[in-house]
C-alpha cells in the first residue's frame, strides 16, 4: 500500500503511515469489497435460516437493527456522515407517525415494564430458613431410617463451625396454609395427612406401607406444613426485595410428592408450591425448577408436565430405569405433553461415579443455554446432596465444590432470584459440606477450585447428546450444526484419551478454601495515561476521554466508592522484557526526547500507531498497573479487579507496536503472576476485544501454561489485523499446540446470544478443563452496540454475563484490562456493567435475546471441531456416540426396588435360579401386554424384616402385622408405571384419591385388589416354587426381582390356574433393542445341542450358549462358567439351554429380537423337535 501524507486517515482512524509490513494490505477497521460482499451474503438481518424458523418462538424476538458499521464504509474515520447529524431522530419521527395509536400505547406499556435506570436496584443478603421444630418426627418403628434428625442438625454445626448462620439473613418458619398446599395438591390429601396427627403408631405404620418409600409420624403433617410454608416466607422475602436469594434448610423433603400420593419420604411438594404460589401472589410468569437431587423428582415433573410457564430441569441417576423411582418418564426421551412439550428436561445418569465435570457438562450444554432462551423470573432448587461422593445411596462422586459452582451458575439466572430448598443427601458429613458450599456461594464467596481435569466421562456426554437432541426441536438457542468426526480423528482421540488421563496437575489450593476479603475488587487508574494522545488528529477514536469517561461513570454509579483503588506504578524493565526484546522497549524509550516530525516518521514504521512524548511513560504506566493488580489478587489483597489503562496492548508484538498498542499489557501481566507464583501458573487469557490479539497470541502460542482464547471480527482475514493468524486452524505450535483458540466471526451483528453460545459450548468447557488458576481478560468493548469500528452487538448486560461466568474459574481470581472500544457511551456503560458482576451483583436478565446466528454457529463449530482432538470436553456430540439417542425409547426398565436402591444385575439375571441346591421347576404365564396402567405393583417399596443396613433398601414399609398386611393394598405413584407403560401426566389423580380412600385404616375400610386388577400391570411374569427354602441371599434376590418388596407382598391367590400358596410372580421386561446384537455370529453349520453340558465342569444343570462362539457353559447359579467366558472374551448375548431367554452381560437385560429369531428358532427344534409355536 502506498504510503499516506501525514494527517490521512483510513477507515478506521488509526494513523495509516507507510513502513508497515507487506503482509497487511488494510489497516485495522478497513474491509476489502470483496470481503464486504461475502459478509453480507453470510450473514442476516435476524440470524434465522429456514430450521430455526420451524422452532417455536417463546419470546418472538425482534430483527437485529441493521449493521452500524455499514454507514461508515468509505468513510474516514473521525469524519462526520455526509448526512445531517439529526438525521437519524428525523427518520426515527418519520417512522413513529405512521404508527397507529394502538401501537403507540402498546409501545408505551412496554416502555413502562423496562427499568430503565442505568444503575439496577439491587437487593442485598441471602436468607437462610432454619427451624428445630423440623426435627420434631423421626421414623417410629427404625431407629436407623436415613431421612432422620441427625441430617438437619449436621448442617447446623458447619454453618456454625464456618460461621455462615451470623452472616445470613435469619427468616422465622411458618406453616403453610390449607389453601396454599392446595396449589399443587387434592383437599382430600390434605385432609388425609392431616388426620396423621391423630393416629397410634400401628395406624401410622399401615397407612405408610400403602406408600412407596415413606414413614409416618403424628408430627409429619405439621412439620411438612412448616417446611412448605418456609419455601414460601422466603419466595416474599425474594420478590419483595428484601433479600437477594435464599435457603431452606429443611426437612421432610418434598419433590417426589405428588398431587394425591407420597412418595420417597415427601409429603408435599415444596417447590411445586412455592412456584405456584411465586405466580399466584407475585405475578411471576416463568419460574425454572432445578432439581440436582440424585432421586428424579418425578412428584414436580408429573405437576407441571403440561405447564409451559414453568421449566423443570432434572439431572439424577438412572442406570436404565434400575435405580429408583424406575420410571420411563425419567428418561431424556420425556420433554413434557401438550403445551409444556420441551419444558421437562432430564439429563439421566446411567452409571454411578459421575463426577462434578458430568454435572458442568450438563449446566453448560443444555441447562444455562436453555435458561437464556426461557428467561425466568425466579429460579427454585430442589438442593438434594445425596450426589456427593460418600453419600450411600447416590454412589456418585460429585464434590461439594462441585456444587458451589452449580450454584454460581444459577446465580446468573432470574436476576440472581434463587431459592434453594433442602431434598436428599444422607452422609451426614457430605451433606453438612455441601449445604456450606451452597451457601458460601450464596454469600458471594468464590467457588472453590475443582479437581483437575474437568473432563465428562463418556456416559455422561452420551446422555448430554440424547437430552440435546430431544431438546433440539423445542428450544431455538440450541440449534448446532455438526460434523461426524472422521475416522482417523477417532482414533486419535482414543489414543489422546490415555495419553491425557494426568495431564494436569491437581489445585494447589485445598477443595474447601474460602477466602475472607476486606476488600473484594481492586480498581487501577490514572489520569497520567491520558497524556497520550494522537498530535495530528484530534478526532483519533482512541482518545484520552475514554479511560475519563469510564472512571467517571464508575464513580457517578458508586462503583468506584465499593472498589479498592491500588496505586499505580510504572512497569519495570525486567517486567517489560518478559514479553518484549530490549530493543523494542529502547526503540519506544527514545520517543520522549522526539521531535514532533521525528515522532511522526517514526509512527509510520508501525501499524496503526500514532506516537507522542508521553507515550512510552503511559504504555509503561498502562503495564505497571497491570501488574499491580496482578499483585494485589495473588497476594489475597483482593479477590479480582479491573483496569481501567491506555493506551491498549493485545496487538503489540514483542519487538513491534501495532493496533494503538505498544506494550503487552495482558501478556506482561501473565509473565509477572508466573514470576510472582515462582512456577509455570496456569493462566487463562480471554479476549473478547472485536479486533484479534495477534501479539498476546504470538506470545505464548508455545506455552502451554497460557491458555489463549480470542472472539474476533475476521471476515475470512479482511478485518483487522488481517491475515490468518486469527483463524480458528491457528492452535499454537510446539508444546502450546491446542493451547491457541480462536473464534472468528465471519461478519457483523454479532451479538449477546452468539457470545453466550461460543461461552457454553467452547469457552467454558475448555476452561474448567484446563482449570486455570487466574483468568485475565483483554476486555475491548468495541464489540459493543454503537462502537463505530465493531459492528457488533453486545450489550452492556451481555458482558455481565460473560463476566459472571468466567468468576466460576481460578478461584475467583480474574482481571479485567481493558483494551479497545470506541464508542464512549458504550464502553462507560460496558464496563460498568462488568464491573458489578466482579463486585458480586447480579448480571441483570437478557431481554429479546434472539438465536445465535447461522454464521456465529458456524464459527463455534468450525472452532469444536478443530480443537476436539486437543480438549475432551469438546467431544460431546461425537455421532458415533448417539446412537442410542436413534430411538425413542430408554434402553431398559429392570423391575424396581425401594428408593435409593439398584435393582442388582444379579437379580435381573436370575431368569432362572436353584434355590438351595434344588433346581427350581418354571412355568411361564404370560400376560397381556402394552395395557396402560394407572399403579405399578411392583413399587410399592417394600424391604425384608432382616435387613439390618441402615442405609440400604428402606424398611419403612415393613408390616405392622401380618393381618394389616393382607388388608391393605400397597400402593405406589398413581403416575409410575413398571415396564414399558407410559405414566400419567395430568395433576388430577382422582383415581389414586379413591384408592387411598378406600385404603385408608382410618375409616377401617380394607379394600383388597382383585388379582384380575393386578394382573394387568405386568407385561410377562414366572412362576416360581421353592421360595420359602431359599436362603438370605436367594431372597433378597428374589425380592428385587419382585419389585423390591416382601416376595410374600405380590403374591395371587387365583386367577392363574393350580400352583401352591408359595409361589411367586415377579416381572421380567426384556429390552426390545440391543447395540450389541452385531455381536450374533451366524448358527454353526453342526446346528445347536441344548443338551450339552457345560465346557468347563461338565454339568447339565443350567447352561447357556455364547452367541458369538456358541460355546457352551454353566450359569453363574451352578458354578459360574459362562460368566468366566464372557470377562475373558467380551462376547455379550448369550442364550439359555433352560427356557430359551437371551442375556446381555453389556446390558444387564434381557433383549428379545428379531436378530434373534433364528438361533431361537433353532434352539426350540433342538428341544422340542418344532419351531416355535408363536413368533412375537
Amino acid at each position: 500500500m502506498k504510503k499516506k501524507e501525514s494527517g490521512a486517515r483510513g477507515h478506521t482512524g488509526r494513523r495509516e503511515f507507510g513502513g508497515a509490513s507487506q503482509r497487511r494490505s488494510l489497516r485495522k477497521g478497513q474491509r476489502s469489497s470483496r470481503a464486504r460482499s461475502e459478509g453480507s451474503s453470510a450473514m442476516t438481518s435476524t440470524g434465522q435460516d429456514s430450521s430455526t424458523k420451524q422452532r417455536r418462538s417463546r419470546h418472538n424476538p425482534q430483527s437485529s437493527p441493521q449493521d452500524s458499521s455499514a454507514t461508515l464504509r468509505g468513510v474516514k474515520k473521525g469524519t462526520a456522515l455526509h448526512s445531517s447529524p439529526n438525521l437519524a431522530e428525523v427518520k426515527k419521527k418519520g417512522k413513529m407517525k405512521k404508527l397507529s395509536q394502538a401501537v403507540e400505547d402498546d409501545l408505551v406499556v412496554g416502555l413502562k415494564g423496562l427499568d430503565l435506570n442505568p444503575e439496577p436496584r439491587v437487593s442485598f443478603g441471602t436468607g437462610l430458613v432454619f427451624d428445630e421444630q423440623l426435627n420434631d418426627f423421626h421414623c417410629l418403628w427404625d431407629d436407623s431410617f436415613p431421612e432422620c434428625p441427625e441430617r438437619l442438625l449436621a448442617i447446623k454445626e458447619q454453618l456454625i463451625l464456618e460461621n455462615l448462620l451470623d452472616r445470613c439473613v435469619s427468616f422465622q418458619a411458618r406453616f403453610a396454609e390449607k389453601e396454599e398446599l392446595m396449589l399443587v395438591h387434592s383437599l382430600e390429601y390434605i385432609d388425609l395427612m392431616e388426620t396423621t396427627q391423630y393416629m397410634n403408631e400401628g395406624e401410622l405404620r399401615i397407612l405408610a406401607g400403602t406408600y412407596d418409600s415413606v414413614y409416618l409420624h403424628p408430627n409429619s403433617y405439621s412439620c411438612a406444613c412448616l417446611a412448605t410454608g418456609s419455601v414460601l416466607r422466603l419466595v416474599d422475602a425474594v420478590l419483595g426485595a428484601e433479600i437477594r436469594n435464599g435457603m431452606a434448610v429443611i426437612r421432610p423433603p418434598g419433590h417426589h410428592a405428588q398431587h394425591s400420593l407420597m412418595d420417597g419420604y415427601c409429603m408435599f411438594n415444596h417447590v411445586a408450591v412455592a412456584a405456584r404460589y411465586a405466580q399466584k401472589k407475585h405475578r411471576i410468569q416463568r419460574v425454572l425448577i432445578v432439581d440436582w437431587d440424585v432421586h428424579h423428582g418425578q412428584g414436580t415433573q408429573f405437576i407441571f408436565d403440561q405447564d409451559p410457564s414453568v421449566l423443570y430441569f432434572s439431572i439424577h441417576r438412572y442406570e436404565h430405569g434400575r435405580f429408583w423411582p424406575h420410571l420411563k418418564a425419567s428418561n431424556w426421551s420425556t420433554t413434557g405433553s401438550g403445551q409444556g412439550q420441551g419444558c421437562t428436561i432430564n439429563v439421566p445418569w446411567n452409571q454411578v461415579g459421575m463426577r462434578d465435570a458430568d454435572y458442568i457438562a450438563a449446566f453448560l450444554h443444555i441447562l444455562l443455554p436453555v435458561a437464556f432462551e426461557f428467561q425466568p423470573q425466579l429460579v427454585l432448587v430442589a438442593a438434594g446432596f445425596d450426589a456427593l461422593r460418600g453419600d450411600p445411596k447416590g454412589e456418585m462422586a460429585a464434590t461439594p465444590a462441585g456444587f458451589a459452582h452449580l450454584t454460581h451458575f444459577l446465580m446468573g439466572l432470574a436476576g440472581g432470584k434463587l431459592i434453594m430448598s433442602l431434598e436428599g443427601g444422607y452422609n451426614l458429613h457430605a451433606l453438612a459440606k455441601g449445604v456450606s458450599a451452597s451457601l458460601h456461594t450464596l454469600l458471594g464467596d468464590p467457588c472453590p477450585m475443582l479437581e483437575s481435569p474437568g473432563v465428562p466421562c463418556a456416559s455422561a456426554q452420551t446422555s448430554i447428546s440424547c437430552t440435546l437432541e430431544a431438546l433440539e426441536p423445542f428450544w431455538e438457542i440450541l440449534a448446532r450444526s455438526v460434523q461426524p468426526q472422521e475416522e482417523d480423528e477417532v482414533e486419535e482421540d482414543k489414543v489422546e484419551e490415555e495419553d491425557e488421563e494426568d495431564r494436569w496437575e491437581a489445585a494447589g489450593l485445598p477443595m474447601d478454601t474460602w477466602p475472607v476479603l476486606q476488600d473484594r475488587t481492586g480498581l487501577v487508574y490514572d489520569e497520567k495515561m491520558m497524556s497520550h494522545c494522537n498530535l495530528w488528529d484530534n478526532h483519533h477514536p482512541e482518545t484520552p476521554q475514554r479511560i475519563l469517561r469510564i472512571m467517571c461513570h464508575l464513580e457517578e454509579l458508586g462503583l468506584a466508592a465499593r472498589c479498592l483503588i491500588l496505586p499505580v506504578r510504572p512497569a519495570m524493565d525486567a517486567e517489560l522484557l518478559t514479553c518484549h526484546s530490549a530493543e523494542y522497549v529502547e526503540r519506544v524509550r527514545a520517543t520522549e526526547k522526539m521531535k514532533t516530525r521525528e515522532l511522526h516518521r517514526e509512527g509510520a514504521n508501525f501499524d496503526s500507531i500514532y506516537i507522542c512524548p508521553s507515550t512510552f511513560a503511559c504504555a509503561q504506566l498502562a503495564t505497571g498497573a497491570a501488574c499491580c493488580l496482578v499483585e494485589a489478587v495473588l497476594s489475597g489483597e483482593v479477590l479480582n479487579g479491573v483496569a481501567i489503562v491506555r493506551p491498549p496492548g493485545h496487538h503489540a508484538e514483542p519487538d513491534a507496536a501495532c493496533g494503538f498498542c505498544f506494550f503487552n499489557s495482558v501478556a506482561v501481566a501473565a509473565r509477572h503472576a508466573q514470576a510472582i507464583a515462582g512456577r509455570a501458573l496456569r493462566i487463562l487469557i480471554v479476549d473478547w476485544d472485536v479486533h484479534h490479539g495477534n501479539g498476546t497470541q504470538h506470545m505464548f502460542e508455545d506455552d502451554p501454561s497460557v491458555l489463549y482464547v480470542s472472539l474476533h471480527r475476521y471476515d475470512h482475514g479482511t478485518f483487522f489485523p488481517m491475515g490468518d493468524e486469527g483463524a480458528s486452524s491457528q492452535v499454537g505450535r510446539a508444546a502450546g499446540i491446542g493451547f491457541t483458540v480462536n473464534v472468528p466471526w465471519n461478519g457483523p451483528r454479532v451479538g449477546d446470544a452468539d457470545y453466550l453460545t461460543a461461552w457454553h459450548r467452547l469457552v467454558l468447557p475448555i476452561a474448567y478443563e484446563f482449570n486455570p488458576e487466574l483468568v485475565l481478560v483483554s476486555a475491548g468493548f468495541d464489540a459493543a452496540q454503537g462502537d463505530p469500528l465493531g459492528g457488533c452487538q453486545v450489550t452492556p448486560e451481555g458482558y455481565a454475563h460473560l463476566t459472571h461466568l468466567l468468576m466460576g474459574l481460578a478461584n475467583g481470581r480474574i482481571i479485567l484490562i481493558l483494551e479497545g472500544g470506541y464508542n464512549l457511551a458504550s464502553i462507560s456503560e460496558s464496563m460498568a456493567a462488568c464491573t458489578h458482576s466482579l463486585l458480586g451483583d447480579p448480571p441483570p436478565p437478557l431481554t429479546l435475546l434472539r438465536p445465535p446466528q447461522p454464521g456465529a454457529l458456524a464459527s463455534i463449530t468450525q472452532t469444536i471441531q478443530v480443537h476436539r482432538r486437543y480438549w475432551r470436553s469438546l467431544r460431546m456430540m461425537k455421532m458415533d456416540d448417539k446412537e442410542e439417542c436413534s430411538s425413542s425409547q430408554p434402553k431398559m426398565k429392570n423391575p424396581v426396588s425401594p428408593k435409593g436402591e439398584t435393582t442388582p444385575k444379579a437379580a435381573v439375571s436370575a431368569k432362572k435360579s436353584p434355590l438351595g441346591n434344588a433346581k427350581s421347576e418354571t412355568a411361564k404365564a404370560v400376560l397381556a401386554q402394552d395395557q396402560p396402567s394407572e399403579q405399578a405393583v411392583g413399587a410399592a417399596t417394600l424391604a425384608e424384616t432382616s435387613s439390618n443396613e441402615p442405609t440400604g433398601r428402606s424398611t419403612v414399609n415393613q408390616h405392622a402385622s401380618a393381618s394389616a398386611t393382607n388388608n391393605v393394598p400397597n400402593q405406589t405413584t398413581s403416575e409410575e408405571a413398571v415396564g414399558e407403560t407410559e405414566p400419567i401426566h395430568t395433576p388430577l389423580a382422582s383415581c389414586t384419591d379413591k384408592q387411598i380412600t378406600e385404603a385408608s385404616p382410618i375409616q377401617g375400610a380394607t379394600a383388597q385388589q382383585a388379582p384380575d386388577q393386578l394382573t394387568g400391570r405386568f407385561g410377562s411374569l414366572k412362576l416360581r416354587s421353592g421360595a420359602q427354602e431359599a436362603p438370605e441371599s436367594e431372597a433378597g434376590l428374589l425380592a428385587e426381582a419382585a419389585g423390591g418388596q416382601d416376595t410374600n407382598s405380590l403374591m395371587l391367590t387365583q386367577g392363574f390356574g393350580n400352583f401352591n400358596a408359595q409361589d411367586v410372580f415377579y416381572a421380567v421386561t426384556p429390552l426390545s433393542w440391543c447395540p450389541h446384537l452385531v455381536a450374533v455370529c451366524p448358527i454353526p453349520e453342526a446346528g445347536l445341542d441344548m443338551s450339552q453340558p457345560c465346557e468347563t465342569c461338565g454339568t447339565c444343570q443350567e447352561n447357556w450358549v455364547c452367541l458369538t462362539c456358541y460355546q457352551v457353559y454353566c450359569s453363574r447359579y451352578v458354578n459360574g462358567h459362562m460368566v468366566h467366558h464372557h470377562e475373558a472374551s467380551e462376547h455379550p448375548l448369550v442364550l439359555s439351554c433352560v427356557d430359551l431367554s437371551t442375556w446381555c452381560y453389556l446390558c444387564h437385560a434381557y433383549v428379545h429380537h428379531q436378530d434373534l429369531q433364528d438361533v431361537k428358532n433353532a434352539a426350540h427344534q433342538n428341544k422340542f423337535g418344532e419351531d416355535i409355536p408363536h413368533s412375537h
